[in-house]
């Protein structure tokens, strides 16, 4: 006879907490952020990020098990590359099926940080992480959009000519995305320098890299 109780799925909970969403990423200085911020108005129904969540997307990496976690945060140490001098240049939207998704402000100039991206997706390579097939486009999400969001021209005008001085970015940041109810949080795992010498070296690339437990155990029946 067979009971009508639900009994907890212990292997896929096992698989939960072992996985890590993970990805690489710039962060602006904070007065770049804060000018960023000032212009985060204007779209009725818009997502605005915060600005703990303002960064430029090296490369998402996604879903990975822990143990690839742990290579990906050790193959990034041996990034070689010199701090990048950019600057917000304007703001443009990406669609979704033919609807405004996303508003973001674009970062330039765009070589050096495609350059970087390069350099990002061969040390993933070398631990087994496939290869990204979307085109590399600089850039700093500020809000996201729904089909009840708009109107966005208003503020694709308002802000055409958005522009900041120059500004370096010192380090890459490996991440770890948190889903929530207010939106995804984002933990800073490991940072590597942006230095001109090799990551692996440098007592500044020494963060910790902990992954970060967010599924809690299933509760008994």
């Amino acid at each position: 006879m067979k009971l009508g109780i639900a009994v907890p799925d212990v292997a896929a909970y096992a698989v939960r907490m072992s996985t890590h969403r993970l990805f690489i990423a710039l962060r602006p200085p904070r007065p770049i952020r804060e000018i960023l911020v000032t212009t985060m108005h204007g779209i009725s129904g818009a997502r605005w990020q915060s600005d703990e969540q303002l960064h430029l997307t090296l490369r998402f990496i996604g879903e990975v098990d822990h143990h690839q976690a742990e290579d990906i945060a050790a193959a990034l140490g041996a990034l070689y590359a010199r701090a990048l001098l950019a600057r917000i240049a304007g703001v443009s939207l990406f669609e979704r099926q033919g609807r405004p998704h996303m508003v973001w402000a674009g970062v330039e100039p765009h070589e050096p940080l495609a350059a970087l991206h390069r350099k990002v997706e061969q040390l993933l390579a070398r631990v087994g992480v496939a290869p990204e097939t979307r085109s590399f486009m600089p850039h700093i999400t500020l809000a996201r959009l729904n089909r009840g969001s708009g109107p966005v021209a208003p503020f694709l005008a308002r802000n055409s000519d958005l522009a900041t001085p120059a500004f370096a970015f010192g380090h890459v940041t490996l991440y770890e995305s948190e889903m929530g109810h207010g939106g995804s949080r984002y933990h800073p795992v490991a940072r590597y320098p942006l230095d001109g010498e090799n990551s692996a070296t440098s007592a500044a690339a020494t963060a910790s890299t902990s992954f970060h437990v967010t599924e809690k155990p299933p509760s008994s029946p």
